[in-house]
C-alpha cells in the first residue's frame, strides 16, 4: 500500500479533455474550498494526476474530504456507476457538491455523498482501490489524523492506494476558514502511516 505519494504535476492544456466540467459554476462555490482563479486548475489537476498513475473506470474510489466536488466532478464522469464515493465534514459543503452534480447532469452515476464530523467511528461496505485527499491532510491536527489514516487502513482494498498531498516542513499552525493548516517534517509523516500500517 502507498501511504504518501508527492504529487508534482502541471496543467496548462486550455483545451476541454474527458471529464472536463461542462457548466459554469457560482464564484461562492469555488471559494469554498480555495482561490476562485484557482478551481478549474486543480480540478483538472486532481483528475490528470489520477489517471497518470493508473486510475481506471472500473476501480473504486474514496474521496476523503471531497468538498463541493471540485475533483469529484470529473472522476465521477470517468469512473463506473457508484465506484464514487465522498466524504466531507461541512454539512454546506455536501449540500453544494449535490447541487453541483445536478448542474453536470452526473445524478445517473450514483456517487455516494457522506457527511460525518468524526472519521473514526464510520464503517462503510465497500473497500477501495484508491484513496484520494487533495489538500485536506494539510487541514488535520495530529488526533484528526491519526483518526483519518484508521479510517483509510479500514478501507483500502489489499492493492489499494492511498495518495495525499501534505505541508512539508517546520512551521507554526496556523487557520484556514476555522480549519487548522499545518506544517510536518516527512519523518512525521512517515512515523504516522506505519503506525497504521501504510507503507
Amino acid at each position: 500500500m502507498t501511504a504518501y505519494e508527492p504529487i508534482m504535476m502541471q496543467t496548462s492544456d486550455p483545451n476541454r479533455q474527458e471529464g472536463d466540467a461542462q457548466t459554469p459554476h457560482p464564484k461562492h462555490r469555488h471559494a469554498m474550498v480555495g482561490p476562485f482563479d484557482l478551481w478549474e486548475h486543480k480540478r483538472q489537476f486532481q483528475f490528470q494526476f489520477l489517471r497518470l498513475i493508473g486510475l481506471d473506470p472500473s476501480h473504486r474510489l474514496l474521496d476523503l474530504g471531497c468538498g463541493t466536488l471540485r475533483g469529484g466532478i470529473p472522476l465521477i464522469a470517468y469512473l463506473h456507476e457508484r465506484h464514487y464515493t465522498g466524504i466531507e465534514v461541512r454539512p454546506q459543503l455536501i449540500s453544494e457538491a449535490k447541487q453541483e452534480l445536478h448542474e453536470e447532469s452526473l445524478a445517473h452515476k450514483k456517487p455516494v455523498l457522506l457527511c460525518c464530523d468524526h472519521l473514526d467511528g464510520v464503517e462503510l461496505d465497500d473497500k477501495f482501490d484508491v484513496i484520494w485527499s487533495f489538500s485536506v491532510l494539510i487541514h488535520m491536527d495530529d488526533e484528526t489524523l491519526d483518526k483519518a489514516l484508521s479510517f483509510v487502513r479500514r478501507h483500502l482494498a489489499p492493492t489499494g492506494r492511498f495518495l495525499a498531498n501534505v505541508n512539508l516542513g517546520d512551521r507554526p499552525d496556523s487557520v484556514w476558514q476555522g480549519f487548522p493548516l499545518v506544517w510536518r517534517p516527512l519523518a512525521f509523516y512517515n512515523s504516522a502511516f506505519q503506525r497504521h500500517g501504510l507503507q
